[in-house]
């Protein structure tokens, strides 16, 4: 998991098993954050919990800035280029240098010269493929 560090302390977190628990220490570094949690006192609690992902209800996450989208908002969007149907958005990928949007075997990256618009009241993200596609 890589978290902002000023959303770790103090914050409720909800593991994926639905437990909910509360963030009281925080150490290591981003990479490898070291964490401690209210009820968790001894290894074998702690164990228990490695490899879980850690997550905020969307109600409570912090805003978002103009042009920012929650992954989950995106997954299932019509995607166009132009009046040109590509396909439906499966899901975000994360890679090393930017997120993309796997559309059949294609993946978009969500970067300004791909992305002409996101509109999320109709589903529809409209794409530049040329630049996808080197052209």
């Amino acid at each position: 998991m890589r978290a902002d560090p000023e959303l770790l302390d103090g914050r409720e977190w909800l593991l994926v098993e639905g437990r909910r628990l509360v963030l009281t220490r925080r150490a290591g570094t981003r990479e490898k954050p070291i964490l401690r949690f209210e009820g968790c006192s001894s290894r074998e609690d702690a164990e228990a919990l490695r490899g879980s992902a850690l997550q905020v209800p969307v109600e409570e996450a912090p805003a978002l800035e103009h042009g920012e989208f929650w992954a989950h908002d995106l997954v299932g969007c019509r995607v166009i280029d132009g009046a040109r149907e590509i396909g439906v958005v499966a899901r975000m990928v994360a890679l090393p240098s930017c997120e993309a949007l796997e559309v059949g075997d294609a993946l978009i990256p969500l970067v300004r010269d791909a992305i002409r618009s996101v509109d999320l009241e109709a589903s529809v993200i409209d794409v530049d493929m040329g630049f996808v596609d080197g052209r």
